[in-house]
């Protein structure tokens, strides 16, 4: 009877260590591992830049790519000044002269003539698209204001630097597409800026994605580590009892033959 506690001791604390055991890593394999303070940052700063890029997109979209689309297509010739002039009429104008200050002006139109090279056509030179909109008769708009004779200088010096070309030809852009007599001097969109305002938010949007990405990958490859880490230690940790176990029934098996010998031994004949 005697040796009966202990049988009943250690095949308890061996379940024990089994239930234990199978109690303890199982269930956590299946939770989700709790996310760094760096991982939520890198995930705030992915979303953040993707957040800017489709504002870059929208505010660029309506300032230049709207524009752009909506402009006359030009293509590059040559131009030859013929002659510029200076308009006896002002053209009316308005500025602000304060919160609720509102002041009437006028400034000079300065009238530069030339000629196509390719085709000869005589036209009227325009600084850039938004001066063929907004006044189509002048070269360019001025900043309106009140002094009359720093408009009037600003014109002059144009003029002379045009009078100055001497029938020297020099880029200029038209429009195929129409017969129309006014050309630019330069372009206010071209190629490359539409490349700029595509590429740039673009680049934002994918790179913010990549940061998301990235942090995504690491988390669950982090998770898919943590799940074998926990079956590897069920698989190593479940091996112990088993041979102690076995080792105990050999010990057992061993003990009961030596005691059955002995009480053959005494037995009587």
């Amino acid at each position: 009877m005697g040796h009966q506690v202990p049988w009943t001791a250690f095949t308890a604390s061996g379940k024990n260590r089994n239930i234990d055991h199978h109690d303890g890593d199982l269930p956590d394999v299946h939770k989700k591992l709790p996310p760094s303070a760096g991982e939520d940052r890198a995930m705030l700063l992915g979303f953040a830049m993707m957040g800017f890029s489709v504002l870059m997109f929208f505010l660029l979209g309506i300032t230049i790519l709207k524009p752009f689309l909506l402009s006359t297509q030009r293509e590059e010739s040559n131009c030859t000044v013929i002659r510029t002039h200076i308009m006896d009429d002002w053209m009316d104008c308005a500025f602000i002269c304060g919160v609720d200050c509102r002041g009437e002006g006028k400034y000079p139109c300065l009238q530069v003539f030339v000629n196509l090279t390719h085709s000869g056509q005589k036209a009227l030179l325009h600084y850039n698209e938004e001066a063929v909109q907004i006044n189509s008769k002048c070269f360019y708009t001025p900043k309106c204001h009140r002094d009359r004779n720093d408009l009037l200088t600003s014109a002059l010096d144009i003029k002379e630097f045009f009078d100055h070309k001497n029938g020297t030809p020099f880029t200029c852009f038209y429009s195929p597409d129409n017969q129309s007599e006014d050309v630019i001097l330069i372009k206010k969109y071209d190629q490359m800026v539409l490349f700029h305002c595509l590429f740039w938010p673009t680049l934002t949007l994918l790179g913010g994605a990549l940061i998301v990405g990235m942090v995504r990958l690491t988390q669950y490859l982090s998770l898919l580590c943590e799940k074998y880490s926990a079956a590897h230690r069920d698989e190593v940790g479940g091996k112990v009892p088993y041979v102690e176990q076995h080792q105990f029934k050999l010990w057992s098996v061993g003990r009961s033959k030596a005691r059955s010998r002995e009480i053959l031994r005494w037995w009587p004949d």
